[in-house]
């Protein structure tokens, strides 16, 4: 059955006069005359049955379902020039994956590897891009994604990779002369805090015994990788992943101020839409990205800490 869509040619020409908000100017970026976008914009509000543009004098104005159109349009298109972009640029070959990872896993863990599984795998692309929140597949294109959180995702399958150990870091020029010999003595010290866990340092405190504090007050940061930057900047101690630290406390930039971990009960999870099913370059990706995780549990330090009398803490909650 025919789809129910206008030409292609129409939705270009739309695209291009509400982007500049003028019919002359979608005709120069278009290439084309002012009288052959005006007809196929006509031609579209015709096919709708609607206006999308209003015009007083020589100016005009999206109208309400315009701007609507505009933004969804905007969206198809961009989304169609980059698939096909990717097809004329690979030659049909299907081993171009489209990854989503929130950010500061993918810089810190993920990117150091893969030259490792180019090497194993020279023929398979890879393109990265930051998501921090779930989405929806089907609007998308991606061909799976890399997940902090619960193993729910609707329409997806879900693999854990490993679980995430938080630790307080700062810089050695930030600690008293004395260092910190209880909890107590850390929250004197700056707190710096990711703005999508609010309640991490609480928690922390609450686990080493600590109740009667304000841990509220601090500079607050979108990214981990921002928050392991403000620690180095000593502009206060930062509650992070001990794995995205490991090269700073390695190399002696940073240190743990006091032994005292939450362990998350959530964890990282490698998510694949249920439909279409994976491609063999998915499955391949898959397989090395769970080597790489099993390599890293065996490798991580316990999770918990050492505290000072020998004990170990651990927290539900990130």
């Amino acid at each position: 059955m025919r789809r129910r869509i206008p030409s292609l040619e129409a939705l270009v020409a739309f695209e291009a006069a509400a982007r500049h908000q003028s019919f002359t100017l979608a005709a120069v970026a278009l290439s084309l005359t002012q009288s052959a976008v005006c007809k196929q914009i006509a031609a579209l509000e015709d096919y709708l049955g609607l206006a999308l543009f209003h015009r007083v004098k020589k100016r005009i104005s999206l109208t309400e379902a315009g701007e609507l159109y505009a933004r969804q349009i905007g969206e198809d298109l961009d989304r169609l020039e980059r698939h096909t972009g990717a097809l004329m640029t690979h030659r049909g070959e299907g081993n171009v994956l489209e990854l989503a990872s929130v950010p500061t896993f993918a810089t810190r863990w993920l990117i150091p590897r893969l030259g490792a599984f180019k090497a194993r795998h020279p023929g398979i692309t890879l393109n990265l891009t930051t998501r921090s929140q779930p989405f929806i597949f089907t609007d998308t294109g991606f061909d799976a994604a890399i997940h902090f959180g619960s193993p729910e995702w609707p329409g997806a399958s879900t693999s854990a990779l490993f679980g995430e150990e938080m630790i307080p870091v700062c810089s050695p020029q930030l600690l008293p002369p004395a260092g910190c010999a209880s909890a107590a003595d850390l929250a004197r010290l700056p707190l710096l805090h990711h703005s999508g866990r609010h309640d991490a340092w609480p928690r922390w405190f609450e686990h080493a015994g600590v109740r009667d504090v304000e841990v509220s007050a601090g500079a607050r940061f979108e990214l981990f990788s921002m928050l392991i930057e403000a620690a180095l900047a000593r502009l206060g101690v930062a509650l992070v992943p001990r794995f995205l630290a490991q090269r700073e406390l390695a190399a002696g930039e940073l240190v743990v101020p006091f032994q005292r971990s939450l362990e998350s009960a959530q964890a990282y999870y490698l998510v694949i839409p249920e439909t279409p099913g994976p491609s063999a370059a998915l499955l391949r990706f898959a397989a090395w990205l769970q080597e790489e995780a099993a390599a890293y549990r065996e490798g991580a330090p316990a999770a918990g800490g050492a505290l000072p009398d020998g004990a170990a803490a651990r927290d539900g909650h990130a």
